[in-house]
C-alpha cells in the first residue's frame, strides 16, 4: 500500500493507454496465476522453506537491480525504517503469503484460496471503521455482502468436505494478517522508495519463513523436487514477485487508483479458471455463488471508495 501526499500540479504526460493496458494485464494474469503456481510448487517442496527461498531470492534480485541502476546508497535505511519493514515482512510475506502456501500444501484448492483472499479489501474497511473512520453506505453494504459470500464458501466446504476445513481457516487467518499489514503500513516509519520497502520486506519475511521451516522440521532434498515444482518456484520468483510487482508500482503512479484496484476482483476469476483448467479443481454451484458474492462485494467497495473530485492543486491515492 502506498500513499501519495499533496504535491504540486503534475506536469508529466499521461501514460499511454496501451502501456496501462499491458501493465494491467500483467497484474491481472500473473497475480491471478500465483495461486496456481504455489499449488504446483508445494506438490514436492516444503511450504515454508520454498516460500522463504522465493522471497529471499526475489529480494536479492530486486536489491541487485536497484544497486546496479542507481547505486548501493539507494538501499540505505535507518533503524526505525528497517524495524517498520520487518513488521510488514512479518505481517505480509510470513503470516500472509507464508500461511497461504502452508494451506495450499495441505490441500486447499488454488481457486477457492484466491476467492477467500479477495475479501482483503473488506477486512481493510473493517479496520478503518474500528479506528474511527465512517465508510459510506455502499461500502458498508459491500462489506456485509462480502462476508456473507465468505460464509457461504466456508459452510459449503464444511458440508461437502472437498478439502480439509483447517486449510480454509489458515487462509482466512492469512487474509486477516495481510489486510492488517496493508492498513497499518502507512502508519509505520518506512523508506520513501516503495522498491526499497519491497526489498527489505521480502528479505526479512523470507528469512523468517526459512527459520520457521527449519524449526518446524522441514527438510530439503533437491533431488526429490520435480521439474514441475522448480518451474513453478522460478515463475513465482521472477514473475510473481518481480515483473508483476514492478507493473503494479508503475500503475500506482500512472493510472487512476480506481482502475488499478480492479485487480482485487479480477485475480480470483483468473485463479479459479486456471485451477479448473490446469489442475481440474472442481467448481461447484456453492463455490460459484459464494465467489460471485465476494467478487461483486469487492467491486462495490472499490467503486464506492473512489476518491471524490478535488481541486487540481492536491492529489492523493491509496492501494
Amino acid at each position: 500500500m502506498t500513499t501519495a501526499a499533496p504535491a504540486a500540479p503534475d506536469t508529466r504526460a499521461p501514460a499511454r493507454p496501451l502501456f496501462v493496458g499491458i501493465a494491467l494485464a500483467i497484474v491481472y494474469v500473473v497475480w491471478g496465476s500465483t495461486y496456481l503456481g504455489i499449488r504446483i510448487m508445494v506438490e514436492d517442496m516444503p511450504p515454508f522453506l520454498s516460500a522463504g527461498s522465493r522471497f529471499l531470492t526475489a529480494g536479492l534480485l530486486l536489491a541487485t537491480v536497484l544497486a546496479v541502476r542507481t547505486g548501493v546508497r539507494r538501499l540505505a535505511v535507518t533503524g526505525p525504517e528497517l524495524l517498520g519493514c520487518g513488521l510488514i515482512g512479518l505481517l505480509l510475506p510470513v503470516l500472509g503469503q507464508g500461511m497461504v502456501t502452508f494451506a495450499e500444501s495441505g490441500g486447499a484448492p488454488s481457486g477457492i484460496t484466491a476467492l477467500l483472499i479477495a475479501v482483503v479489501p473488506l477486512w481493510v474497511i473493517l479496520y478503518r471503521s474500528l479506528s474511527g473512520e465512517r465508510p459510506r453506505g455502499p461500502t458498508v453494504i459491500g462489506v456485509l455482502a462480502g462476508f456473507t459470500g465468505l460464509a457461504v464458501l466456508i459452510v459449503s466446504n464444511g458440508m461437502d468436505g472437498s478439502f480439509p476445513l483447517w486449510t480454509m481457516g489458515v487462509v482466512v487467518f492469512a487474509t486477516v494478517s495481510w489486510s492488517f499489514g496493508s492498513w497499518f503500513q502507512p502508519r509505520l516509519r518506512l523508506p520513501g522508495d516503495p522498491f526499497v520497502v519491497a526489498v527489505y520486506e521480502m528479505l526479512i519475511g523470507g528469512g523468517l519463513l526459512m527459520v520457521l521451516g527449519l524449526v518446524s522440521g522441514e527438510q530439503v532434498d533437491l533431488s526429490a523436487f520435480s521439474t514441475r515444482s522448480w518451474v513453478a518456484w522460478v515463475y513465482l520468483v521472477i514473475f510473481g514477485s518481480g515483473v508483476a510487482f514492478s507493473a503494479y508500482v508503475w500503475l500506482l503512479q500512472s493510472a487512476p487508483i480506481s482502475l488499478v484496484a480492479t485487480y482485487a476482483y479480477v485475480n480470483p476469476l483468473v485463479a479459479v479458471f486456471l485451477g479448473w483448467l490446469v489442475l481440474a479443481e472442481p467448481v461447484t454451484p456453492p463455490i460459484i455463488l459464494g465467489g460471485a458474492v465476494v467478487v461483486l462485494a469487492v467491486a462495490v467497495v472499490v467503486s464506492s471508495e473512489r476518491p471524490r473530485r478535488t481541486p487540481r492543486r492536491t492529489a492523493g491515492s491509496t492501494a
